[in-house]
């Protein structure tokens, strides 16, 4: 078992005005180490709860979710918390940066959750931004830079606690198409290095860039181009009630 993460036969349902609403309704799904993988589909398709679940911020309804070969259902919360500090890199289509915070400070912050020493964060952070190209602004304040550049600060910030998976929710929805273009190259030059980057968009521009389209249409997977990457492997038995 080398995925990355495995989910078989997931749901997710939400109750709303009395009534049951099957948002996610038996997704199975693996992903591999190195993979640049674009999960789509219209709003409302279920993409963005199939996101939140991948990056452990939402549990599941049902179904079996393995990281690395681990059962994410049988994390306690404070495990949770630390895989994701550990083991993902975030990208948001907000950026959510703290704006009293300098770029370099924002992309500090992931270690100082982790307490790592100062000296050794501000090295990996400024390694971090040299590499999205930003080593020139790394005093400047969220407010004095541009859309792309906070993009790229977000994006320094998913790599420097060097995860195993960088999940981007809408990396390019907030920028124009030039900018967007070039966020695109850089999370595929992040792949090229080796890197597990898997993108959730509604942008077709991205899917026509990937070599691993994952369609989500009404809560179930309507297309897998790369099914041939293995089948999703069974996370253990489930114990979340439907």
């Amino acid at each position: 078992m080398n995925e990355v993460l495995a989910v078989h036969d997931l749901r997710r349902a939400f109750e709303q005005g009395g009534q049951r609403i099957d948002v996610l309704r038996g997704i199975d799904l693996a992903i591999a180490p190195g993979e640049l993988v674009a999960i789509t589909g219209p709003s409302g398709s279920g993409k963005t709860t199939l996101m939140e679940i991948l990056g452990c911020l939402l549990q599941p309804s049902g179904g079996e979710y393995a990281f690395k070969g681990r059962p994410v259902q049988a994390i306690p919360p404070d495990g949770l918390a630390r895989l994701r500090g550990e083991e993902i890199g975030f990208v948001f289509q907000a950026f959510n940066l703290l704006p009293r915070l300098t770029a370099i400070e924002n992309v500090e912050l992931p270690l100082s959750y982790r307490r790592v020493p100062a000296r050794e964060r501000r090295v990996r952070a400024a390694q971090a931004l040299e590499r999205v190209g930003l080593a020139a602004r790394a005093r400047h304040l969220p407010a004095e830079l541009s859309g792309g550049e906070r993009q790229r600060v977000a994006i320094a910030r998913a790599l420097v606690g060097r995860p195993s998976l960088i999940l981007a929710d809408e990396p390019t929805g907030n920028l124009d198409s030039r900018t967007g273009d070039e966020i695109l190259a850089l999370l595929r030059a992040l792949h090229d290095e080796g890197n597990t980057v898997v993108l959730v968009t509604h942008d077709p521009r991205i899917a026509e860039r990937v070599e691993r389209t994952i369609a989500i249409r009404d809560g179930c997977v309507e297309h897998d181009s790369g099914r041939t990457h293995g089948s999703p492997v069974h996370a253990g038995r489930d114990t979340t009630r439907d």
